[in-house]
């Protein structure tokens, strides 16, 4: 007898889950995960970019998370999640130290290269805050559809960076709160306005956490529209 569930909080709903170690060019192994749906093959690869690690950011990230416990069974897309160098989080640390940002382009690449090796479809980065800037910084070197971005900061991308975007045929999504604490809506058109293919989505009553299960939903319902828009809008409940 199924059973309806109610899609919120912390549900967790099938997938083909998998530990995997990410090998960097310096030598780092960093600890991840890989959710893919259970019998189908994924439309779409999400490698996610978590928050700043000095601020409590990790793999587990509350968005990150629910996109791996829900994406692959709600939406036929692979996710896979890691800690940045010298990172923690409940599935285990990552090897070596905090890089601001700049070692971290070896954890990037060693992320896309796994993908890549897998044969997993379509990847697109997921930046979320401090992710974003790795995407931004270091997305126009791989092989990947674009980038969605959720809050970026632009602390630590320079106008140059941004500019490295056009001509390549990638395409770029920033999700922007209303009430974010360091980009708000009307700032992150006037800093993306150098970028040609973007789209900048001011969200309405958000803020930079996403707290709350309505601004999760609106989160990944946007992240669906672009990877995978026929399984939007995503469903409130399913049978189980």
């Amino acid at each position: 007898m199924s059973e309806l569930i109610e899609v919120r909080s912390g549900v967790e709903l099938p997938s083909s889950r998998e530990a995997v170690e990410l090998i960097t060019s310096d030598g780092l192994k960093l600890v991840g995960e890989l959710a893919l749906p259970v019998s189908r093959t994924p439309v779409a690869t999400l490698i996610t970019l978590h928050p700043l690690p000095t601020h409590g950011g990790f793999m587990d990230s509350h968005v990150l998370r629910k996109a791996a416990n829900r994406l692959p069974y709600l939406a036929d897309v692979a996710v896979l999640r890691f800690n940045t160098r010298g990172t923690s989080s409940p599935h285990g640390t990552s090897d070596g130290v905090f890089g601001e940002g700049i070692a971290e382009v070896a954890d990037v690449a060693a992320a896309v290269d796994f993908a890549i090796s897998r044969g997993l479809p379509n990847l697109w980065l997921v930046g979320w805050s401090f992710g974003t800037e790795l995407a931004l910084k270091y997305g126009p070197d791989h092989e990947i559809e674009g980038a969605i971005l959720l809050s970026p900061p632009l602390h630590r991308t320079s106008d140059e960076e941004l500019s490295r975007w056009n001509g390549t045929g990638k395409r770029l999504y920033a999700l922007v709160p209303e009430f974010d604490d360091y980009l708000q809506p009307e700032a992150a058109n006037s800093r993306f306005a150098g970028v040609q293919d973007i789209s900048v989505i001011g969200v309405d009553g958000a803020k930079h956490l996403w707290v709350g299960e309505a601004a999760t939903t609106r989160v990944l319902n946007e992240i669906v529209k672009v990877v995978n828009p026929a399984a939007y809008p995503l469903p409130e409940d399913v049978s189980l």
